[in-house]
């Protein structure tokens, strides 16, 4: 067996990569081991809405790992405080009541903070008897991966196999306003929704639903969870994408564009008299809220308080729009889900000549230097960095009109 071989056995096999070994990057291009250049139109999910090695984010992680990385929460440090109070001066407008800022480092460690947090607040605030709260969620979630979240999932693939499950959460359809306000009760601490479902295939609600979500869960005394893991820090023109319809949830849940595409930060950013539950002991994480992790996410602040990768998404998401939107009418693809600058695009089936799959599709593109990823069989998702040129975006968008014309 040899090396190579080897290593491939110790793996374990919870991923199916593209065919392409990622060995450095700048910008929104990559390079490969074999020096072949790639477009990134993927962007690792969100986490790298500024590109690869942003020159402001990379400066200050090397100037912290000079001076220090981890105290754990069990001793202060001095970015601490600064990171929490200018977070919630850039997202608490956007929400509901004084906001709070409660550091971790993953996007699922937020998800399950917030859960806690709402089930916390139900006991005791809201009221609700101990052990029954209730959180409702809709179809097609993705949340994470944890035990808790999968429990709650629809994706067979996340879910199967990972049982006893969570009790505690009811699903509901994505988009249905009516059935979500139907299955609110006393019991009911919370509603947790993505407000464009990412993994789904950038799933966008229809026009008036997140504010009746958000009236619904006014009059009945619900928290109103925004995760915005993949969809916050500018991805959709907007700093919240909960802004696109005017709603202001009680709780934000963070992450990916927060650590820059340096290192994993993420928190949960909300209502004090909600946060405020989890006192010490409740809640914790030995690396939420590290020094290293607060100079890369206060540099990130640093960008979006300048308002330019907002303002960037939404005049570059125009012009995907503009370049996409042709191919539904000419029946290159069979539709096409976009905001700001991010697109979920389905593969027309049967097309001749055309790709069969979504994975299909990323192979095509794959081999015409452009990296994406696919989604739920015929679904290719396009995040592209928020910093990439209109020239390198109208390049990448001609790889994948050949993709879509040309035999692979």
């Amino acid at each position: 067996m040899t090396a190579v071989q080897q290593d491939a056995t110790t793996l374990a096999p919870n991923y199916h990569p593209l065919p392409v070994t990622v060995a450095s990057a700048e910008g929104s291009w990559v390079t490969d081991t074999a020096g072949r250049r790639y477009l990134d139109l993927l962007s690792a999910y969100s986490a790298l809405n500024f590109g690869h090695r942003h020159p402001a984010l990379v400066a200050a992680a090397h100037a912290q790992l000079d001076r220090l990385t981890l105290t754990s929460r069990a001793f202060d440090h001095d970015l601490l405080h600064p990171f929490a109070d200018r977070l919630a001066a850039l997202v608490g407008p956007l929400l509901v009541g004084r906001p709070m800022v409660l550091p971790m480092n993953t996007g699922a460690e937020a998800v399950e903070t917030a859960i806690k947090a709402a089930r916390k607040w139900g006991y005791d605030v809201k009221g609700v008897p101990d052990g029954q709260a209730r959180i409702v969620v809709a179809d097609g979630n993705f949340h994470g991966r944890t035990t808790t979240i999968v429990s709650f999932s629809s994706d067979p693939d996340a879910r199967g196999g990972f049982g006893p499950y969570t009790p505690g959460f009811v699903r509901v359809p994505y988009g249905d306003a009516a059935a979500l306000e139907a299955a609110l009760d006393e019991r009911t601490v919370a509603v947790l929704l993505e407000p464009v479902q990412g993994e789904q295939g950038v799933v966008v609600p229809p026009a008036g639903y997140l504010p009746a979500v958000r009236a619904a869960c006014t009059a009945a005394d619900v928290l109103l969870v925004a995760d915005e893991i993949q969809s916050g820090l500018g991805r959709t023109g907007t700093t919240l994408a909960c802004e696109v319809w005017g709603v202001r949830p009680d709780l934000v849940t963070l992450g990916k564009a927060l650590g820059g595409g340096v290192v994993p930060v993420s928190a949960v950013v909300g209502r004090d008299d909600v946060l405020g539950v989890l006192t010490a002991g409740t809640h914790g994480s030995t690396f939420g809220g590290n020094p290293l992790a607060c100079a890369v996410a206060l540099a990130v602040i640093g960008l979006l308080e300048s308002g330019e990768p907002q303002a960037r998404a939404r005049e570059l998401g125009e012009h995907l729009g503009a370049r996409l939107d042709p191919l539904v009418a000419d029946g290159s693809l069979a539709a096409v889900r976009r905001v700001g600058m991010w697109a979920g695009l389905d593969v027309a089936p049967g097309r001749p000549g055309g790709p069969t799959s979504g994975r299909d599709l990323c192979e095509r593109l794959l081999a015409r230097g452009v990296l994406a990823k696919d989604t739920h069989g015929r679904t290719l998702r396009l995040a592209p960095p928020l910093t990439i040129t209109r020239d390198d975006l109208d390049d990448a968008l001609d790889r994948l009109v050949d993709a879509l014309h040309a035999a692979s």
